[in-house]
């Protein structure tokens, strides 16, 4: 089991280093094809990819359950690998661009859906959640390198990111292709394919209600924040793609750092909501800090602030949902995504507008969104308290 874990959460790893690759790099390349309209392109192409992911990540699971998982995830993986050597060969034309997104998409898609779906096959109900917190650490260390890793490679050609990552998913296909068994055998194929697929929005009721929107919200700012924060930086204090990369690597680490020593220890069932509080509070004080920032380092601090109350945040709500869902695991967890891929399509669509009116403005917004969660919040504790109660 632990050679599958190791190579389904290095699968991730490079699949996330993908969408982290493109955050210092994106805005660079499209402001020197199309100054003009910088801000609608990015947002437009980080857009297009999480609606494609979200659209296509249920088709490629049902495919999945029939097929079995291996073959998809090495669609997936070839897919993607072959995207970003398109977006590396596109040079200044944004029709490759925007086509290297849509396949980027739908290939990560086929990926994440069944890496997970993957790994609760192979794992037991005991250690289920040990291989779940393998897919968590894959994805949040790939957030956490891609920027970086993308920034570094910007200074041979602001191309060279995609290459790279194009040539790390290709080796990730050959090492998969040599190892990764099929954890889906025919004949539970065919049972699973004739049971009822639940939808996974039948999960969107009760208390939970209020905590999946604010699991929106949280994922909406952020998405504001990644899609406008180089294009803002340019202008203010001339940040390149290597000191955006570097930016949100040290906000990465930031956010490791509190879940490692402080979500992990101290957080204990029934502080969740304390917690939550208190990291929308620090969120907002990082969007409306980011607007004070004169130089590269002190954004980068006001960004690591950021992250800091963001990662106390988003394991907090995982684990609410966890424990309040009268649904199954699975249905809540796939609205979970659900709302995180709705707001990675919305907030960089809003971003782009909001950056068009005035620089500051997506901040003061995103800051805004975060206090207003704290509504959210409260709502969701009040209902959950009438709903005890009424089961006493």
């Amino acid at each position: 089991m632990k050679s599958k874990l190791a190579i389904v959460g290095l699968m991730l790893f490079t699949i996330f280093i993908g969408f982290g690759i493109i955050i210092p790099v994106l805005p660079q390349l499209v402001s020197d094809v199309s100054a003009d309209s910088a801000n609608w392109h990015t947002g437009a192409m980080l857009a297009v990819y999480s609606l494609m992911s979200f659209i296509l990540s249920p088709v490629w699971g049902r495919l999945s359950e029939s097929i079995g998982r291996r073959p998809v995830i090495m669609i997936g993986v070839l897919g993607f690998s072959i995207s970003f050597l398109l977006f590396g060969l596109s040079g200044d034309n944004l029709v490759l661009m925007y086509a290297s997104r849509v396949l980027g998409g739908l290939f990560s898609g086929a990926v994440v859906s069944c890496i997970v779906a993957y790994v609760a096959d192979i794992t037991t109900e005991e250690d289920r959640t040990k291989g779940m917190a393998v897919v968590g650490m894959s994805i949040g260390l790939g957030f956490t390198f891609g920027p970086g890793f993308g920034g570094f490679l910007s200074d041979i050609s602001h191309h060279t990111p995609f290459f790279a990552a194009a040539g790390l998913s290709f080796a990730v296909f050959i090492a998969a292709l040599l190892k990764l068994e099929e954890s889906l055998p025919p004949e539970r194929r065919a049972s699973r394919s004739r049971a009822a697929k639940p939808s996974r929005w039948i999960a969107f009721q009760g208390p939970l209600k209020a905590l999946y929107v604010l699991a929106f919200f949280v994922t909406f700012s952020l998405a504001i924040l990644e899609s406008t924060l180089q294009l803002y930086g340019m202008d203010k204090y001339d940040v390149t793609p290597k000191q955006i990369g570097l930016m949100f690597f040290f906000c990465g680490l930031a956010g490791a750092l509190i879940q490692g020593g402080v979500v992990r220890r101290r957080v204990k069932k029934g502080q969740e909501g304390a917690y939550i509080a208190l990291g929308l509070v620090i969120s907002a004080a990082g969007f409306f800090l980011l607007l004070t920032a004169n130089s590269w380092g002190l954004a980068t601090v006001y960004l690591c602030i950021f992250g800091i109350g963001n990662s106390l945040i988003k394991p907090c709500v995982t684990s609410l949902i966890t424990q309040k869902t009268t649904v199954g695991q699975g249905i809540a967890s796939g609205l979970s995504s659900s709302m995180d891929s709705l707001g990675r399509i919305v907030g960089p669509l809003l971003g782009a507008g909001l950056l068009a009116i005035t620089g500051w403005l997506p901040f003061v917004v995103s800051g805004a969104l975060s206090l207003a969660a704290l509504g959210l919040l409260a709502q969701f504790r009040s209902m959950d308290k009438r709903a005890a109660s009424s089961r006493a």
